[in-house]
C-alpha cells in the first residue's frame, strides 16, 4: 500500500470512529405525548360510504331533522324502520340538541334472526333499546374520550377512545362520527347497545 493509500485508510478509520460518537447526539428523546386533537368534521371509516350529494349525504342530512335524515340514509335503513315501529321518529324530530348513537344496518344484521324478530315485535323493549341510544344533549367529539352520558331511557352509556377512534360501552365502534342534522349530532355505531336491566 502506498503512502496515499495508507493515509486514506487512516482517514476512513478516523471517520468511522467519529460518526457513531456524533450520532449519540441524536439518540431518541422521550417526551410526554401530546393528546391527539378531536376531529372537527365527520370522521370514521364508514363516512366514505355517505353519498357525495343528494339523499343521505352529509350536506342533505344537515338540513333535515334527525329521524328524517336517518330515513334518507342507506346505512341507517333498519334503524329508521325500527324508530317508526316504536313511534319514536316524531319524538326525535321534535327534540332539540340531542345526540343519536345510530346503529347501522350492520349492527342490526349482527343479531340473529330470532333476536331481531323478538326485538322488533316487542314494542316496549324496542322503545327501551332505541331510547338508550339517545342522549338529551349535543355531544361533541371532544367529550368522547372519557364520557358518561344519561340516555333518554334513563341509564348511562359511556364513550372512550381518542383521535378518530372511539367506542361506546366498550362494545360498539363509532364508524362515522360527528354527522350533524338540523336538531342532532349523530354517531353511526356498528353494534346495538343493550340497556342495563
Amino acid at each position: 500500500m502506498g503512502f496515499m493509500g495508507k493515509r486514506m485508510a487512516e482517514a476512513a478509520i478516523a471517520t468511522a470512529v467519529v460518526v457513531p460518537l456524533s450520532l449519540g447526539a441524536f439518540a431518541p428523546q422521550t417526551y410526554a405525548q401530546e393528546p391527539v386533537p378531536s376531529p372537527t368534521g365527520t370522521f370514521g371509516p364508514d363516512c366514505s360510504e355517505l353519498p357525495k350529494s343528494g339523499e343521505g349525504s352529509a350536506a342533505t342530512m344537515a338540513k333535515q331533522k334527525v329521524a328524517d335524515a336517518a330515513a334518507g340514509s342507506r346505512q341507517l335503513a333498519q334503524l329508521s324502520s325500527a324508530l317508526t315501529k316504536a313511534r319514536l321518529d316524531n319524538t326525535l324530530n321534535q327534540s332539540n340538541n340531542i345526540t343519536l348513537f345510530a346503529p347501522t344496518n350492520h349492527a342490526f344484521n349482527s343479531l340473529s334472526e330470532a333476536q331481531r324478530d323478538s326485538l322488533l315485535n316487542d314494542p316496549d323493549q324496542l322503545k327501551k333499546v332505541l331510547t338508550y341510544h339517545v342522549v338529551d344533549d349535543n355531544i361533541t367529539p371532544g367529550q368522547l374520550p372519557n364520557g358518561s352520558f344519561k340516555t333518554l331511557e334513563g341509564s348511562e352509556l359511556t364513550t372512550s377512545g381518542s383521535g378518530t377512534s372511539y367506542k361506546v360501552n366498550d362494545v360498539a365502534d363509532v364508524v362515522c362520527g360527528n354527522v350533524t342534522t338540523a336538531n342532532a349530532t349523530v354517531y353511526f355505531i356498528d353494534a346495538l347497545l343493550t340497556p342495563p336491566d
